[in-house]
């Protein structure tokens, strides 16, 4: 989408480990990678490439001034961010980032597939192997579903040492109406709303357009 719309600026909010925002500024793309993580943030710098990247720490509603013609959220950033005025700022602090014409894409799960009831270890039990670490088994099971919040944990166990590790994390599930409704009170207008390619009928990607 980003070579569609002929992007040559990115923001990449929620950049996590910059895995995304590298892989645009391999094509000669000029990006910005912003996350609250530190950690994470950390972890991208250290990465090949990485100088091409500006990376900041923090969210979208404390940039610096700068003018992006894409704006962009990936990996369920959309769902962590459960607080109401969050996302507002969210949203907003993207609009001010974007240059007129400009789009801010993402993608967020339709709450109707239910998407959660499918979240435990029967079906999500995989063994990964790891250089110089051995097998790794993980699984993910749902630990309380509040709609529209669901809170989940990873559990990744070592063979090695016998080590386990958990995860908590909770997604919010937006209705479409809600983002649409909620877009356009932040002066967006709602370009387009597309099925995800890798996740047919199970998300949402939303295009909305900076007038």
């Amino acid at each position: 989408m980003a070579e569609e719309f002929g992007a040559c600026q990115v923001l990449d909010i929620g950049c996590g480990t910059g895995v995304f925002a590298l892989l645009l500024a391999e094509r000669g793309i000029d990006v910005v990678g912003v996350d609250p993580a530190q950690a994470s943030i950390d972890v991208a710098r250290a990465k090949l490439g990485a100088e091409r990247v500006r990376w900041i720490c923090g969210d979208a509603s404390t940039l610096p001034p700068m003018r992006v013609d894409l704006a962009t959220m990936t990996a369920n950033a959309v769902q962590q961010i459960l607080d109401p005025q969050a996302w507002h700022e969210t949203l907003r602090g993207a609009y001010e980032a974007l240059q007129p014409g400009g789009r801010l894409v993402f993608e967020t799960r339709d709450p109707a597939r239910r998407a959660w009831e499918e979240w435990n270890r029967e079906a999500s039990c995989r063994v990964t192997e790891i250089p110089d670490v051995g097998s790794v088994e993980s699984w993910v099971q749902v630990i309380e579903v509040s709609e529209p919040l669901v809170t989940f944990r990873w559990t990744y166990a070592f063979a090695a040492d016998g080590q386990v590790l958990t995860s908590d994390s909770t997604l919010r599930f937006r209705e479409r109406q809600e983002v649409e409704t909620e877009l356009i009170a932040q002066g967006y207008e709602v370009e387009d709303v597309r099925d995800a390619p890798d996740r047919p009928g199970k998300e949402f990607v939303f295009v909305a357009r900076r007038p």
